[in-house]
């Protein structure tokens, strides 16, 4: 009886499972190698693509954000940003916040880790902030590849805007920066979806699928111009407010309104992950 007393007397619950030992572990799984892998071949694979192809070209009189993909570095990272936006800097947000609760609890491990003790809201937390520092990281990774990949083959210069004009290369850096970080905030809600899912299940899949797949219906719905005015209450609808950020004047009215609605949406889905996995039956 004595050594468990002096074990529970030593015990902080606050230094159960540290944010640097979640950190390794999911540094080290194979899916968090593959994902970033794939995003950092994205930017060659555009390349590629340009040097096959040949430079993109306007479409009549209109010229778009992708036919300056080749007038610079900051340019292609600009198309590398709205090429994946949509979609695959989707994938890597619901894979490192969706498979984080269910792979322990299809591991069966999740039981054994709140048996160490640890708290079920800190091991929570440190899942999460972990899964939203890796997909942080991975839109990083993303831009900072393609500058790099686009500076080599278009040299370093200004960001071409499509409508007229450029920002010059030290300012086209910070708007890239605000860019990146809007995308995240963006993207929050999935992070949520998956999140929330996460504590549902015990087959990661399904968390991962199931928070890619809501976006997807997010999207759909947003292009669904009938529902007027209710459009504007989708998080899918604010997606690409970020190009207002790349323009001589910046117009960051859109941007604020989409940030205000992801992060709605965010709060509510964290709030119901830590509530309903506070109350749940933990079996594997």
């Amino acid at each position: 009886m004595s050594t468990l007393t002096e074990v529970a007397s030593g015990y902080q619950a606050g230094r159960t499972l540290p944010l640097r030992v979640e950190l390794v572990r999911q540094l080290k799984r194979r899916r968090t190698l593959v994902m970033g892998a794939i995003l950092a071949a994205l930017p060659f694979v555009l390349l590629i693509a340009f040097a096959i192809g040949g430079e993109p070209g306007g479409r009549g009189d209109r010229i778009t954000l992708m036919d300056t993909a080749t007038s610079s570095g900051a340019n292609f990272a600009a198309v590398n940003l709205f090429v994946s936006a949509g979609f695959l800097l989707v994938i890597p947000v619901a894979l490192f916040c969706g498979d984080t609760v269910a792979s322990e609890a299809g591991w069966s491990s999740l039981r054994y880790l709140l048996a160490a003790p640890v708290p079920r809201a800190r091991l929570l937390w440190s899942k999460l902030v972990v899964g939203l520092g890796l997909s942080l990281a991975a839109m990083i990774l993303l831009p900072v590849v393609a500058l790099a990949v686009g500076t080599a083959a278009y040299g370093w210069g200004p960001l071409a805007i499509p409508t007229g004009g450029s920002l010059d290369a030290g300012t086209a850096a910070q708007r890239l920066v605000v860019v990146v970080g809007y995308i995240f905030v963006s993207q929050l809600v999935t992070a949520g979806l998956a999140f929330w899912l996460s504590t549902k299940t015990d087959a990661p899949l399904g968390a991962v699928g199931g928070a890619v797949g809501l976006t997807i219906v997010g999207n759909v719905l947003d292009a669904v111009t009938a529902l007027g005015d209710w459009r504007h209450f989708l998080p899918a609808h604010w997606q690409f407010a970020w190009a207002d950020a790349v323009q001589p004047t910046p117009e960051w009215s859109g941007m604020i309104q989409g940030v205000a609605v992801s992060v709605t949406y965010a709060v509510v889905l964290f709030a119901l992950a830590f509530r309903g996995f506070a109350r749940k039956d933990v079996v594997s």
